[in-house]
């Protein structure tokens, strides 16, 4: 009886020998190369430099300028997709019957919305009040050094020496502008062969006599 037994006893350790690796290699997870295209929830549009990763597995990849990505992952992985100012988004991987896995992953907006800051010179009122009361207002001599600046000749000399302001500066380069493009599709015209030019020449002389 013992005989008969041992024959059986070897025969299922080497059909088990032979069979648990395959039947292991089926219940581990297939390698999938998940693809796709991260956009936004109201349009088509590719969101770049989206994080796409597996947390636990510490495996990801970030979107192109396009929201295109594509990397190695394994069946039942849990995927996050973050982006800033977008909403954190989840997703799994399912188990399917071939090697790739594409899909459109739609993000939301992450709008936040602050309440209204009032920014005012002083914190409180109290403090506004202390300021205004300890101004000094001017003395005479300062009142009279107002009324000295306010000298037309001075008023002159300043208008002379202040340099241009944005406006004049556009306009110095327009002008600067129009005189190369005229200078260079022909010559200058000479004033002095212009018969408007001397007739105004002589109305001039004609009004200061």
């Amino acid at each position: 009886m013992q005989k008969g037994i041992l024959p059986v006893f070897i025969i299922l350790i080497f059909g088990l020998s032979v069979y648990s690796p395959a039947i292991a290699q089926k219940d581990s997870p297939e390698v999938v190369q998940f693809s796709g295209v991260v956009v936004t929830s109201d349009s088509t549009d590719g969101i770049p430099g989206v994080h796409i990763y597996v947390p636990k597995g510490g495996r990801g990849t970030t979107t192109n300028p396009y929201g295109y990505f594509s990397f190695p992952v394994l069946e039942g992985d849990s995927i996050v997709v973050r982006a800033v100012g977008y909403k954190l988004k989840s997703l799994i991987i399912p188990d399917i019957d071939r090697d790739n896995y594409t899909i459109v992953v739609p993000m939301a907006d992450d709008t936040t919305y602050l309440e209204n800051v009032d920014i005012m010179p002083f914190p409180n009122e109290e403090m506004f009040k202390e300021a205004i009361l300890a101004m000094r207002p001017g003395d005479a001599q300062n009142m009279r050094n107002l009324a000295g600046n306010m000298n037309p000749q001075v008023i002159s000399m300043m208008i002379r020496s202040m340099p241009m302001d944005g406006s004049m500066n556009h306009t110095y380069f327009t002008q600067m502008q129009a005189e190369y493009l005229y200078d260079a599709y022909g010559p200058r015209t000479n004033q002095l062969l212009n018969p408007f030019a001397w007739a105004e020449f002589f109305k001039s002389l004609k009004r200061k006599k």
